[in-house]
């Protein structure tokens, strides 16, 4: 029997697929995302399996790959795409490789086109395939950057996945819109980009005139996918808290959400870093918080007791992320930055006092 989930990074509109052999509990990891590990880890725990490999589709460039920190912390291996040019992995796979978990395996179609260095994965009974941004619901990802080529990503889809059983599931790596599966049939009669009577040059002509901007998390994500999701300092993401459900982002520091904070605001300090006016102003401040603003955190800090864990907060989620580094420099180890910050508080509807009640 394959135990399988399907988890989503509300963030970046990533789907993560986890894969297991329910017999000898073996298990793989499609796509996984930075800041998801602990709840994938989480999972993979609760379930009692065992995490043998991390795969990803292609080198994304809209969020951090988790496969560094799940081999850290679970010791599972890397596998990535042979072309994809990243550093760091433990196989590199090309067309036809077998990746097996118990009694199942995942086979490897080379299926380029939105990066150079795209695969798509199809279950040993040809149920299932994970197909990465190559093909989308209804769509395909984008071919202007990264070794793109929109004809090989048409032939590709053609030749590696149209060539499927007609019932066999599709599972991309994104959707906007939340659907979350499709077929191969659906895709070969419905896809306005691939299906249907469209031509090679059809399809050539529609990806030249997209004219989209680059994804915003580009400039971080590729990189560091190409290390694998590797942090330049990994020292920070080694220690984990306990004292919260907290998720070490790749910029360097822990963050927690809105809705935990507020469940449990008498067992923390709540500090405020915005300055006067925005505490008393229309987004009103949580209740308890301590004003101390970032330009005075560091010459005030010895108010707070270093014992009891400390949550900073600002407008959306930028001073406060700044003010945890300089907090963890004065000693301090327990701090988490409060994810979104008091434009995320307000829009979930949580508690405020101030000139925003």
């Amino acid at each position: 029997m394959l135990i399988f989930r399907q988890l989503v990074d509300p963030q970046s509109s990533t789907y993560t697929y986890l894969l297991a052999d329910s017999d000898s509990r073996e298990a793989v990891l499609i796509d996984p995302v930075f800041e998801q590990m602990r709840r994938d880890a989480a999972l993979i725990g609760e379930l009692g399996l065992a995490l043998r490999v991390t795969l990803d589709t292609h080198v994304h460039a809209d969020h951090v790959t988790a496969a560094w920190m799940l081999k850290r912390h679970l010791g599972s291996e890397i596998a990535v795409a042979a072309a994809s040019g990243a550093s760091g992995a433990d196989r590199y796979l090309r067309q036809g490789d077998k990746l097996r978990f118990g009694k199942r395996y995942l086979t490897v179609r080379e299926t380029p086109g939105h990066t150079a260095g795209c695969l798509t994965y199809v279950l040993d009974d040809e149920r299932m395939a994970f197909t990465g941004d190559c093909l989308l619901v209804r769509g395909c990802g984008r071919t202007d950057f990264q070794g793109g080529d929109a004809r090989l990503l048409y032939r590709a889809v053609h030749q590696q996945i149209f060539t499927l059983p007609e019932d066999c599931l599709l599972y991309p790596a994104h959707d906007y819109r939340g659907i979350t599966a499709t077929s191969v049939g659906e895709e070969r009669r419905l896809n306005p980009r691939l299906g249907g009577d469209l031509s090679e040059d059809d399809f050539a002509g529609y990806m030249s005139n997209l004219g989209l901007p680059h994804p915003k998390q580009m400039a971080v994500a590729v990189p560091a996918n190409l290390r694998c999701g590797q942090p330049e300092s990994s020292e920070a993401a080694a220690q984990a808290p306990d004292w919260g459900p907290l998720a070490f982002t790749f910029a360097g520091f822990w963050e927690i959400q809105p809705q935990w904070v507020e469940e449990h605001l008498k067992e923390l300090q709540l500090v405020d870093v915005r300055e006067p006016d925005e505490f008393a102003g229309p987004l009103g401040h949580i209740p308890g918080a301590l004003l101390l603003p970032l330009g005075r955190l560091a010459e005030e800090a010895h108010q707070l007791d270093r014992g009891q864990p400390i949550v900073t907060v600002c407008r959306a989620g930028g001073r406060s992320a700044q003010a945890t580094v300089l907090l963890h420099r004065a000693g301090f180890t327990k701090v988490a930055n409060l994810g979104g910050g008091m434009l995320r508080w307000r829009a979930q509807g949580l508690v405020v006092t101030g000139a925003g009640e």
